[in-house]
């Protein structure tokens, strides 16, 4: 393809973006979809809140007691004495029967009642205690009951010494977790906003093929250039709605004085720093939300456009979401065993690499990584684009090379295109 040719077909490519991304901001339709990731955000905000206040509302699991007199009131006071000293990690311990010399007490008929926040009961007495409980609670509670009985009986000491406490910022562990939580975030706002985004694309070609409009756009331009004109008016689009949901996200932060719990205003020093800091990995995030964007869109956009209607449209939505998932799953799996083959795989994968890339970007500072990267998904996006439109000219429009001289300029034919299909769509 000569130089001449390449600058047409991007001509071509730049009057149809243009034309979609004009005609879609400029909707009704435009201001809903704006509209429709809030529904999500206010049922997740009312599910959390939900969940907290249940969450905090729910009976904590406690440790019945039933011995004699002496050795609950030891028992307890010992648990009272290790609490102060441990913290909240000893099991709550209530009283439950005072039992005389030699009387005895069901633990399990008391248990199978269902009553309460009883989770276990402690018989017997403080040299031989006798914990009764499901089998999870047995390996949790064993060593904390015989803290306490030992404790009881002044075989384990009942005052600790004080520990000096020298606090530093960071080390190579917190780093490492820091920056993999940062990874592990990045990578979901990146799947959630593909799969948001990205399926907009299949149903691109359904009202073109029914008007007939796409039948005089191929006869006037190549396909290729149809093809990538509507995937990137599309991750315009995108773009679009992304930058104004931050923004009034932002703004809602801003002036609603949202503060974290001990943390002061929320702010990116009170986060896990990515690998090439705050500023590159926001760049790489926009990068690869475009580079995964527009490799899923080529491929939808070719799938959509074997469609003829919506419905077949709709029923090729479930598969295609489908795939995002598991590929979001093997980019995560991926993204936790950096420099092992699983990661080379999933970053030479093209549709997992921009996935498993930004997590590289949170976890490790190197640069050169990112433009091999880029370049490589690039090429695979033209690939597909040119797959695409070639099985597009199969599988529909029946024919092989366009054979319509095209003697025409090329503002004429696209003007009279556009003409036809607004016309006939009236």
């Amino acid at each position: 393809m000569s130089n001449a040719q390449r600058l047409s077909m991007l001509q071509a490519a730049y009057v149809v973006a243009r034309r979609d991304f004009l005609a879609i901001l400029f909707s009704r339709a435009f201001f809903f979809f704006l509209l429709g990731p809030l529904f999500p955000v206010v049922v997740g905000g009312l599910a959390g809140s939900i969940g907290q206040q249940v969450e905090s509302e729910a009976a904590v699991p406690q440790i019945g007691i039933a011995m004699q007199s002496a050795d609950v009131e030891a028992m307890l006071a010992a648990r009272a004495s290790l609490a102060n000293e441990l913290g909240p990690t000893m099991p709550d311990m209530v009283e439950l029967a005072r039992l005389e010399p030699g009387e005895t007490y069901d633990a399990r008929a008391e248990l199978e009642k269902r009553v309460g926040s009883l989770a276990a009961v402690v018989t017997g007495t403080l040299e031989h205690p006798e914990l009764t409980a499901t089998a999870e609670r047995l390996r949790f509670w064993r060593g904390p009951v015989a803290l306490v009985a030992a404790t009881a009986m002044r075989d384990a000491p009942t005052s600790y010494p004080d520990v000096a406490l020298s606090e530093v910022k960071a080390s190579g562990a917190s780093e490492t977790r820091g920056r993999m939580r940062t990874a592990q975030v990045g990578q979901l706002i990146l799947f959630l906003l593909i799969m948001l985004l990205a399926g907009m694309v299949l149903s691109n070609l359904v009202e073109e093929k029914g008007n007939k409009v796409i039948e005089i756009l191929a006869a006037a331009i190549p396909m290729d250039a149809v093809f990538l004109g509507k995937l990137f008016a599309m991750l315009a689009v995108s773009l679009v709605g992304i930058a104004v949901w931050g923004s009034v996200i932002g703004g809602l932060l801003a002036f609603s004085g949202v503060e974290g719990q001990s943390l002061g205003p929320i702010d990116l020093s009170n986060l896990p720093a990515p690998g090439v800091g705050w500023p590159l990995f926001f760049l790489f995030g926009i990068i690869y939300f475009a580079m995964g964007y527009l490799l899923l869109g080529s491929v939808f956009l070719a799938i959509g456009s074997l469609a003829t209607t919506v419905r077949e449209v709709q029923t090729l939505s479930m598969p295609v979401t489908m795939m995002q998932v598991l590929l979001f799953f093997f980019a995560t799996y991926a993204m936790a065993r950096t420099g092992d083959p699983i990661e080379w795989l999933a970053i030479a994968f093209p549709f997992s690499s921009p996935f498993v890339m930004l997590a590289r970007a949170a976890q490790d500072s190197a640069l050169w990584p990112h433009v091999l990267a880029v370049i490589w998904q690039l090429l695979w996006v033209m690939t597909f684009i040119r797959f695409g439109a070639a099985l597009f000219r199969k599988r529909v429009m029946k024919s092989g090379p366009q054979g319509v001289k095209r003697n025409r300029k090329l503002g004429t034919l696209l003007k009279t295109a556009f003409r036809a299909g607004s016309e006939t769509a009236s």
